[in-house]
């Protein structure tokens, strides 16, 4: 049962009281990239206890956000037209979070669905490249991946390897100065931000299409 209310008749207050418990946004974060059955979530959401799993579940069917169907033999749980509103709040969260981000603190970790959501977010700020065709690019971050086409200027990022990726992007230390522009594409693979598989010659483009700057006014954490 949801314990946080505000007492106040305020579309911004009623908004926090749905997705503002923890853990939801990173549920809604996770069903935002596709249909997940519970242990596809668990397994996302390392260190969520299972039974507050079920209670926010319980709590975004409630509020018409999530709905569970029957997939086979598994029951998976998508979100709705109603959630579907909340992408561009959350990509615009995300962004205004990773502004102040520079490397991983202690025991964080990247996943599959977080890394899209950082590749989505980081191609709503770079440029076009003015090149025919699609080009696929696979980012790897630790255990995490997910795959980017870039098609006529249209991005589309999903979870996980890709069969036949143009370039593969391994991201080490230092990947998060190259999406903020700190460090250029030469500069990147000479300090080791980075490592190559593929058409390196596409690199450059990755660079330009792929950029979440840090802010100037935050501090960097």
């Amino acid at each position: 049962m949801r314990t946080r209310e505000y007492g106040q008749f305020c579309g911004l207050a009623r908004a926090a009281e749905v997705v503002g418990q923890r853990w939801t946004i990173l549920v809604l974060r996770d069903l935002f990239v596709g249909p997940r059955r519970y242990s596809d979530l668990i397994a996302g959401l390392p260190g969520m206890p299972t039974n507050v799993l079920a209670s926010r579940l319980k709590e975004l069917e409630d509020d018409g956000l999530v709905v569970r169907e029957v997939s086979g033999r598994s029951v998976v749980y998508r979100v709705t037209p109603r959630a579907d509103e909340l992408r561009a709040a959350f990509d615009a969260l995300a962004r205004w979070g990773a502004a102040g981000m520079r490397e991983p603190r202690e025991g964080e970790v990247v996943t599959d669905a977080s890394l899209v959501g950082s590749l989505r977010v980081a191609g709503q700020g770079g440029s076009r490249p003015r090149r025919r065709g699609s080009v696929t690019y696979e980012v790897r971050v630790g255990p995490a991946a997910a795959h980017a086409t870039v098609t006529r200027g249209e991005i589309v990022v999903q979870p996980g390897a890709h069969p036949a990726p143009d370039l593969v992007v391994v991201g080490g230390p230092g990947f998060r100065d190259v999406l903020a522009g700190v460090l250029g594409p030469d500069a990147a693979l000479q300090v080791g931000a980075v490592e190559l598989i593929g058409d390196e010659s596409l690199f450059a483009d990755f660079v330009a299409t792929f950029k979440v700057p840090y802010s100037e006014t935050l501090p960097i954490a």
